[in-house]
């Protein structure tokens, strides 16, 4: 009797997972789904009404001009790894968390970030959210670098991405970490613009296969 009840609420859980309840809603593979995903991002490639069409560099192009893109031509570049694309408006003033971890001798450092945000979705064209518009709310991170792989990781602590998705954060806000320098100073802030597979996104984004623009500013906290 254990048993059976025990096997039906794992029947139950699977079915109301979202991934599950997506795939037998549209009746799609996830091969079909992450295809969906894919026309999608290379349709907002050609043209979106966020920032315009995106010229694609590659990652060989954008270290030789020393890890910059050119906002004028609104260049974007794909990173083969995990496929996000990333354009780096203002690397921002003070310095990358490598260079923190180097001067103060630590393997591991931890870091509070507070960032402005808009997050938008690409597959059904909607602004989802965003605290561009609410001053007085930000969202904040708690950030750690640990030297030995350079390998980030970090937490929602407060905010809207904290309130609507937990605190995991997405791969994919950490990717500019590498190449953006941190400031607690307005108007000196690192800006990135992303283009995240759902791969490296949030959980509501991997659950559905979802691919997700983002529009950040960084900015140290204290």
């Amino acid at each position: 009797m254990r048993k059976l009840i025990f096997a039906g609420i794992a029947i139950v859980a699977i079915a109301f997972s979202p991934l599950f309840f997506s795939s037998c809603n549209d009746g799609e593979t996830y091969a079909e789904m992450k295809d969906k995903e894919k026309k999608a991002i290379n349709k907002f490639i050609k043209d979106n009404d966020m920032c315009g069409p995106i010229k694609v560099i590659s990652e060989s192009a954008f270290y030789a001009k020393d890890s910059l893109t050119d906002t004028l031509s609104n260049e974007f570049v794909l990173f083969n790894e995990d496929g996000i694309y990333m354009q780096i408006v203002r690397k921002g003033e003070g310095q990358r968390m490598v260079e923190m971890a180097k001067e103060q001798s630590d393997s591991t450092i931890s870091k509070v970030l507070l960032c402005r945000f808009l997050e938008y979705d690409i597959e059904n064209s909607d602004t989802t959210h965003s605290n561009f518009y609410t001053p007085t709310i930000v969202d904040k991170m708690l950030c750690t670098y640990k030297h030995q792989g350079r390998a980030y990781s970090a937490s929602f602590t407060e905010g809207y991405m904290k309130a609507y998705y937990g605190g995991n954060v997405p791969s994919g806000w950490l990717k500019p970490l590498d190449f953006i320098r941190l400031s607690r100073y307005a108007g000196r802030q690192a800006h990135v613009r992303l283009i995240v597979p759902h791969s490296s996104g949030t959980t509501n984004a991997s659950n559905y296969v979802l691919p997700y623009y983002y529009d950040i500013y960084y900015e140290l906290g204290k």
